[in-house]
């Protein structure tokens, strides 16, 4: 069996999507807001059966675009970039869950939880940020499917 029958929840996100992330610090702050197209894409060729593509824009004209090309292993992805590292796993049938360490600081860590609502056209998620063993920041996500 592959990813697309291991990992039931996660190919549910398969498309385009658009929404909102909210960086929030320790304090209850909002220290970030941008918008956000992602693609989840699950590539019949090629060395990565999972790929996403995030792109930001923020209300000042900056933007930015990261690639992340995952491998599948034992029903989990799994991510290596020069950006950032780790895991992802279905948890039952709306929830998926990653783990990360950015590269660049692989003191702290992060767990993202995603949950797809029923009709599998929006989705919402919360990141949270661990460093010396206390959640520093989160980030919240709300989005929704414009493109299957």
């Amino acid at each position: 069996m592959g990813i697309r029958e291991e990992m039931t929840t996660l190919v549910r996100h398969e498309g385009e999507w658009e929404g909102t992330y909210v960086y929030i610090d320790e304090d209850g702050t909002v220290t970030d807001r941008h918008h956000a197209h992602l693609t989840c894409a699950f590539p019949e060729d090629g060395a990565h059966p999972y790929l996403q593509t995030n792109r930001y824009r923020w209300d000042d004209g900056r933007s930015e675009e990261f690639l992340f090309p995952a491998t599948y292993k034992d029903g989990r992805i799994h991510f290596d970039t020069e950006r950032m590292s780790g895991h992802a796993w279905d948890v039952d049938d709306r929830i998926t869950v990653l783990t990360w360490t950015y590269t660049h600081d692989p003191s702290g860590y992060f767990y993202e939880m995603i949950h797809l609502s029923e009709d599998g056209n929006a989705r919402c998620r919360t990141w949270h940020f661990i460093q010396d063993g206390r959640c520093t920041r989160r980030v919240l996500i709300n989005e929704r499917r414009i493109r299957p």
